[in-house]
């Protein structure tokens, strides 16, 4: 099976659209996948060739301030362009989208949002404003976004790293977008979790107590959380065969 990886731009967004060579012009599944902080789209082509392989068209963007939308370092200022990089890619989800929809390249609306880290954050805000979105997958990222800022605030704090005063006010954004407020928003949808125990970057616990609060709930009937027992801030290749096989189900 050849694979097609074609670089393009979409509304100025660069993307890597990963699909079988012989489906290039075929109505089909779409996924897009989001790569983590300070990575880029080319890191996640392995997880994107294993979902082509399904017969998926996947897209695989580069967040602002990474990749080819890199301009300079990021803020001294702890999570600015952390945060910044992720509201880009919420506002740039429905561009994306859309450019497929007008092309009548998407299979009966069956769309999937899946990401790492960063990606994973992006992927559990989308679910809650986007309920065509048809399954999901979060790897080792929060659906407890204000929480997270909290954290990083209190770690600044101790390591004598400036922070604004302001800065919730300038980040008040995230909570529009805090899945786990708005749990109900699931819907059914089905979403597979995962996050390693020994996590160093983001808590593992945040996501445990996400799913132990939700796992007994009708709207989350079709949630999984797999945890990745001694596992830290990497996913492997036998959990990127989980993730294939998991939007095979639920979207071809």
């Amino acid at each position: 099976m050849k694979i097609s990886i074609r670089h393009r731009y979409i509304k100025k967004i660069p993307v890597l659209e990963v699909v079988l060579e012989e489906n290039k012009n075929s109505v089909l599944p779409l996924v897009i996948y989001y790569h983590g902080w300070q990575s880029t789209k080319e890191l996640s082509l392995t997880q994107a060739r294993k979902l082509a392989k399904k017969g998926m068209r996947v897209i695989l963007p580069d967040a602002m301030n990474h990749g080819e939308r890199k301009t300079g370092p990021i803020s001294p200022i702890p999570s600015i362009t952390f945060w910044s990089s992720i509201q880009y890619n919420i506002i740039e989800f429905t561009q994306l989208v859309r450019h497929f929809d007008k092309q009548k390249l998407i299979e009966a609306g069956k769309i999937g949002v899946g990401g790492v880290s960063m990606g994973g954050i992006t992927t559990c805000a989308l679910l809650t404003q986007h309920p065509e979105i048809k399954a999901a997958v979060c790897m080792m990222g929060t659906p407890a976004p204000q929480k997270y800022i909290e954290r990083v605030m209190e770690r600044a704090a101790e390591m004598n790293f400036f922070v604004p005063e302001d800065l919730p006010l300038l980040l008040s954004w995230v909570a529009n977008y805090d899945l786990s407020k708005v749990p109900e928003t699931l819907g059914m949808r089905p979403v597979l979790f995962w996050h390693g125990t020994e996590d160093p970057k983001i808590p593992y616990e945040d996501m445990a107590d996400f799913y132990h609060m939700i796992e007994d709930k009708p709207y989350a009937e079709n949630s999984k959380f797999i945890t990745g027992e001694g596992d830290g801030h990497l996913v492997k290749g036998d959990m990127m065969d989980v993730v294939s096989e998991f939007f095979e189900n639920e979207l071809t």
